[in-house]
């Protein structure tokens, strides 16, 4: 179990440096990625929105804390991420929960949850502090985060 933990600092570690390549080497071959924008992503999608979104970061900090085990699979941290928001110039503090199943010395399974609600009100300024709460707009921006991703892999090849 202490490897387990030892796994979930190193990415957290790399994600507070930037470091996609340190983050996505603690991921499994196979790793499935759920969170509120991206949605559900398999194997390189995940691994290339982590190498995206390092990528584009600006004014980034992370903190982490309360890695807790809860069997020998799974494990739970919170993480805090400052940032600036690339589309629109605002700064954002995304306070989120991570869910991870591991196996084999790899994360194989990770969700981050967070209230879409908040981020966007913060992301997107009024317009998202006015709808945020929508499905509309929720549906909008993971739409446009998902268009993002496919940009940035399509540029890869």
């Amino acid at each position: 179990m202490e490897q387990n933990e030892a796994i979930v600092a190193r990415f957290y570690t790399a994600f507070s440096h930037l470091d996609a390549a340190g983050m996505n080497a603690c991921y499994s071959g196979d790793i499935v990625f759920n969170d509120p924008v991206f949605g559900l992503l398999h194997g390189d999608e995940a691994r290339d929105m982590w190498e995206m979104l390092c990528g584009n970061a600006k004014s980034f900090s992370l903190t982490f804390s309360n890695i807790q085990l809860l069997d020998e699979e799974y494990a739970t941290c919170e993480w805090v991420a400052n940032y600036v928001f690339s589309q629109t110039g605002n700064k954002v503090t995304n306070r989120v929960k991570a869910f991870m199943r591991l196996k084999d010395g790899k994360i194989i399974e990770h969700s981050d949850a967070f209230r879409l609600s908040t981020w966007l009100g913060q992301a997107l300024g009024w317009k998202g502090q006015l709808f945020g709460w929508t499905g509309f707009m929720k549906r909008a921006v993971q739409k446009k985060a998902r268009r993002g991703l496919d940009r940035y892999r399509a540029s890869k090849v």
